[in-house]
């Protein structure tokens, strides 16, 4: 991709100036060709004259460093509180849609959130056309909003229904369950060999500028060692990032305690896959010399809290993770409090969550806002860059509009960063620049019409939703059986 040939000025009242997150004004920053040109007072206007400052708080663009680019959210067809493991097969309840229309739904609405970077680790594929394509047409999706992603082609090939032989879950549902969901989990899954083939081929159709394809094993629980092994093998050879769930709920810690009784971690080390080319999403129930392992090795954690709340996961160990020097970034998982995508709503969250109590500071705001803005990007965008202000780096900038931010202000100099943490959200953003070119703009898309998307999206969604009525049906056999599988012992 070129990026627009163009100069542009913005006056602004305040900014989160360099790594330190210094909160820095009036300023004025450069933008030129996409990057930073330069940051200077915002009364040095080219040519001496004098102009004031816009009423904008500049901060780097958000990174969602996991998402899956679902297209709708997951309570509107019957999912809301449920456990991961029944969760997942809830999803199968969304009919087939034109891959284009749901990824420029999903993708639009994280960038009305202010991530300007998003990872999509593509767990279930719409399947009207070969992956490559429809890879493809998300790639476009995303260039006509102007986000940088990541796509993660996701590879499995084992334990489809649980963390152990389906068979046994299976012969505790009902016959019309049991042939429902035995029908669904019979395919044959791909050689490891054909997968790693897979990626190549996506990366051929969709990689480019603003997207990075990358390996995308589900989890370890989903994959066989023989995929692993080619997974790290490849990544090794290309250089291509890997991104895997790893420890999200307590059953998989279980399950990964009885499969690797010398260590998940040591195991995963010995052949090859941690790297800082690695990204694992959760790592809710990881243990705290597994995280002097991750540290070891720049592996990249990303932190999925209000997803972990909401699919009654956890709560990540955030801080001890940073004091033992794991890389933390931040991600919404599709999954934000309110399930809006609103990923200054998450950060604000996650600190809330993982600051500290009393006078003792856990994680402190700068740390919290190098989660947030700059840990994850590598992660999306394979390279190590952005993520702060200053000269040079990519112009992907967050403008909030100070004065709703500071709408009922009593005293003057209050800090817009304390406010920030106090109460910011997607209602605050005046504009999303991502690579120099405003993607949002006041609420809406500058490069969709994003009503009339998610308008045609849902009325297809709807008229689809009847060829699911057998699996509506299994389901509420399918969460007593597992209920029954993972509270029994031993439980897998």
């Amino acid at each position: 991709m070129r990026f627009p040939m163009t100069i542009r000025s913005i006056a602004c009242a305040a900014l989160l100036d360099g790594p330190d997150y210094t909160t820095r004004g009036p300023g004025r920053l450069t933008l030129r060709d996409g990057r930073i040109a330069a940051l200077d007072r915002a009364d040095q206007a080219p040519g001496g004259a004098e102009e004031a400052a816009e009423p904008l708080f500049a901060l780097p663009a958000l990174v969602n460093a996991h998402d899956h680019g679902r297209p709708i959210r997951s309570s509107s067809f019957g999912a809301a509180g449920k456990p991961l493991e029944v969760w997942l097969n809830y999803l199968a309840l969304m009919p087939a849609v034109d891959p284009y229309l749901a990824a420029a739904a999903s993708l639009g609405r994280s960038a009305l959130g202010g991530a300007g970077a998003v990872m999509v680790h593509y767990t279930r594929a719409q399947g009207l056309s070969p992956l490559p394509e429809e890879a493809a047409e998300v790639a476009r999706a995303a260039r006509d909003i102007g986000l940088r992603i990541a796509f993660a082609v996701a590879l499995k090939d084992r334990n489809p229904l649980v963390y152990g032989p389906s068979e046994e879950l299976l012969a505790l549902l009902p016959e019309d369950a049991r042939r429902e969901f035995a029908r669904r989990t019979a395919a044959a899954p791909l050689s490891p060999a054909d997968q790693i083939r897979l990626v190549e081929e996506v990366a051929a159709a969709a990689e480019g500028e603003m997207v990075n394809v990358q390996f995308g094993p589900t989890g370890v629980q989903w994959c066989s060692p023989e995929l692993l092994q080619a997974v790290a093998d490849a990544s090794a050879r290309s250089g291509r990032r890997i991104h895997m769930h790893c420890l999200e709920t307590r059953y998989q810690r279980e399950w990964a305690d009885r499969r690797f009784p010398d260590g998940l971690f040591p195991y995963l080390k010995r052949i090859g896959l941690l790297s800082p080319r690695l990204t694992l999403a959760h790592c809710t129930w990881i243990r705290p010399e597994e995280m002097d392992i991750l540290a070891e090795t720049g592996v990249t954690v990303t932190v999925n809290t209000a997803s972990n709340l909401g699919l009654r996961s956890g709560i990540a160990p955030l801080a001890e993770m940073v004091s033992r020097g794991c890389r933390v970034a931040l991600g919404l998982d599709g999954l934000a409090f309110n399930e809006d995508d609103d990923a200054l709503g998450e950060m604000r969250l996650a600190n809330a969550l993982h600051r500290g109590w009393g006078f003792d500071v856990a994680v402190s705001e700068e740390e919290m806002l190098r989660i947030a803005l700059v840990n994850g990007r590598a992660a999306v965008t394979g390279r190590e860059e952005g993520g702060i202000i200053a000269p040079g780096q990519p112009a992907d900038l967050l403008l909030l509009d100070a004065g709703a931010l500071d709408s009922d202000r009593l005293l003057d100099g209050l800090c817009p960063r304390d406010l920030l943490f106090a109460r910011a959200g997607a209602g605050h953003i005046a504009e999303l620049v991502v690579a120099g070119r405003s993607v949002v703009q006041r609420g809406r898309l500058t490069g969709i019409d994003h009503a009339a998307v998610q308008s045609e999206l849902l009325a297809r969604l709807r008229a689809g939703m009847g060829g699911s009525a057998a699996l509506q049906a299994a389901l509420p056999a399918l969460e007593d059986a597992m209920r029954h599988y993972y509270t029994a012992a031993p439980c897998c």
